[in-house]
């Protein structure tokens, strides 16, 4: 009964949204509401804004686009700002044809159906209304029916631009259905559609010896003809072109460039003029975004043409790269994963990160700077702390290499290997290693690449096999030490009393003798070690830690071990290295006694209650972890 009461509402809220009036009602709409009468792209604009803008270190992050992009926000920023709001201020931008250029896979065709899905949901709310004249097959602003005398004097009193003017079907609709009279003009409020084609216009290129241009503007209508004598009657024409029924909103052109020249030409007038010749009538005026997205490889032949000039200096190409971050590409692996049913299959920790590594390594290029190797630029880049480097070494190495992110392994290719991977599995569970094999299994079967790329791809899976190695150390490492929590705050608490009475050179007192001792300086640099702070170099590091503490104690806050990322990476170093030992003997034991089994089977638990793995990845963990440290 629940969801037929949600279809009930449901129903009632249509209900509710519909409205039907005259143009004399809608303009007391107007009044009230002037942003229903906005263009296309200053709609589109505050659509995106509407979700929230979010300040971050690398600058604005878009809400609207967090859900289904990841790892692209400061294209995805730089698209906003150099594009649409300046559009939507009615500058010159808005009449360039949006092309999104990037490499297969890369996000382009999502984030066109990101901006058409999230246009029928605004046209839904109180902000994104709009309203058309009824019966109109382009659905047109009812504002175009004020004759162009009269408004000047309707911006001075509305408040309100009004652009364009009436196609040929309203034209005649208000001379025969309504004598003239603007007043009684029937006017609706209209809901984006690319289903129901109201608003959002869709053209994909075919074989152009049998695509007919009418799909883009239109056809005569043949059974109408008879009733109205000649093709130049706009009642014996279907306006219901992809650019007819696009007006108000978004007509996507996918791999336009790929189209032939007689369906890009109505684009040259429709991008700078806001108009387009259809049939035998004057150009009609549309408001709409186009927005076409094409691979590199058909942008650099389109360019190379000397013909295409004129409708290159009608575009804005926005780069979209793939992304760089490896825990944004996991989003990616882990929303794609979602929408499949195989929900009997558990993924170790771990296992789509191993995948995202690889993807983003082969994307990477090779830096000049010194002592910079492709595992710490991906690690930089995902804003990890590496030693010797600071994160604004990041934006340095972004503009040290042209055109990064533009090559590589594609997600599609990791996709269907991931997807390998989980069907051939004959257990319930995949891990790493699974992974990492279908991986490089799925190289000989890789079309499209070359023998010298192989090669590099399966130098990456051995890095990040490498990589994966360490980790699995650390997680099993972790789980070794009993409440690690505890032990490392511990450790962390005495780090900071020795290095308190160091600085200010005092002595500790013993908590049970109550005997005055000197600083620990072997633990200090046991510990200070770990994360290669040098003997030169320990005095300022202890200081910078103490005038840390001293700041969060004004702030009345308190130095605990998340306080200082460099600081914890080195207890816990420090925790690992004493109890590498015991785990090496733990784990590699092949008949283990009473006391090792329990042991083990405390870690295990602790990996599947802490950790996130289930019984089989949390054994085969163990198993692995002891192969390595018996190495």
């Amino acid at each position: 009964m629940e969801f037929l009461e949600k279809l009930e509402a449901y129903k009632k809220r249509e209900r509710e949204l519909a409205w039907e009036g005259s143009f004399k009602e809608y303009l007391d709409i107007v009044k009230k509401r002037p942003y229903v009468a906005q263009l296309a792209h200053s709609r589109i604009y505050n659509m995106i804004k509407s979700y929230g803008i979010e300040e971050t270190e690398e600058g604005k992050k878009y809400r609207f686009f967090a859900s289904e992009l990841f790892g692209l926000d400061k294209t995805l920023a730089k698209l906003v700002e150099e594009y649409f709001h300046p559009a939507a201020r009615r500058l010159d931008v808005r009449k360039r044809i949006l092309l999104l250029m990037g490499p297969v896979s890369g996000g382009k065709s999502t984030l066109v159906t990101l901006l058409k899905r999230g246009l029928e949901k605004y046209s839904r709310t109180e902000e994104g209304a709009l309203y058309a004249i009824k019966g109109c097959p382009m659905h047109e602003e009812p504002l175009h029916l004020i004759p162009k005398e009269l408004r000047e004097d309707f911006e001075k009193e509305f408040g309100v631009y009004i652009e364009g003017e009436l196609c040929p079907r309203c034209q005649v609709m208000l001379e025969e259905e309504y004598q003239g009279n603007i007043e009684e003009v029937r006017v609706e409020r209209i809901f984006f559609s690319e289903e129901k084609r109201i608003g959002i216009g869709t053209f994909s290129p075919s074989d152009p010896k049998s695509q007919d241009i009418a799909e883009l503007t239109g056809s005569v209508d043949f059974s109408a003809l008879p009733k109205y004598g000649a093709e130049s009657d706009p009642r014996a024409y279907r306006f219901d072109g992809e650019l007819n029924i696009a007006n108000r909103g978004i007509m996507e052109f996918q791999e336009m460039l790929k189209c032939d020249e007689k369906f890009l030409w109505n684009l040259l007038s429709l991008s700078q003029e806001g108009n387009f010749k259809a049939g035998r009538f004057a150009l009609i005026y549309a408001d709409e975004l186009i927005v076409a997205h094409t691979n590199e490889a058909e942008y650099k032949a389109f360019i190379s043409n000397k013909k295409n000039e004129a409708l290159l200096s009608r575009m804005i190409v926005i780069k979209i790269p793939y992304n760089l971050k490896v825990s944004e590409e996991v989003k990616i692996y882990e929303k794609l994963i979602k929408q499949s049913d195989l929900t009997n299959i558990h993924i170790a920790p771990h296992a789509l990160r191993v995948a995202a590594m690889f993807s983003v390594l082969s994307r990477l290029k090779e830096s000049k700077k010194q002592g910079m190797d492709l595992i710490k630029k991906m690690k930089l880049y995902d804003g990890e702390h590496v030693e010797g480097f600071m994160p604004k070494d990041v934006a340095e190495l972004q503009n040290e290499v042209e055109e990064e992110g533009m090559s590589g392994v594609d997600p599609r290719y990791v996709i269907n290997r991931l997807s390998s991977a989980l069907i051939k599995t004959d257990t319930a569970c995949i891990n790493p290693l699974d992974v990492l094999r279908a991986l490089k299994d799925g190289l000989d079967q890789h079309p499209s690449i070359t023998k010298e790329e192989k090669e590099r791809y399966l130098n990456l899976v051995s890095l990040v096999r490498k990589e994966y190695d360490e980790i699995a150390k650390k997680e099993v490492q972790k789980a070794f030490v009993y409440s690690f929590e505890e032990s490392a705050r511990n450790l962390f608490n005495n780090y900071l009393d020795n290095v308190e009475a160091y600085c200010n050179g005092t002595k500790l007192k013993d908590p049970i003798t109550d005997e005055e001792l000197d600083p620990d300086e072997k633990l200090m640099r046991s510990i200070e070690e770990q994360i290669g702070i040098s003997e030169t170099a320990k005095k300022s590091f202890r200081e910078e830690i103490l005038i840390r503490l001293s700041i969060y104690a004004r702030k009345g806050k308190v130095f605990d071990y998340n306080a200082h990322e460099r600081l914890k990476e080195a207890i816990e170093k420090k925790l690992f290295a004493d109890l590498k030992d015991v785990v090496k003997i733990t784990t590699s034991t092949k008949t283990p006694d009473v006391q090792q089994l329990k042991k083990l089977n405390e870690v295990g638990e602790r990996l599947i209650n802490h950790h996130g793995y289930c019984p089989v990845c949390a054994n085969e963990l163990l198993k692995y972890v002891g192969s390595l440290l018996n190495r």
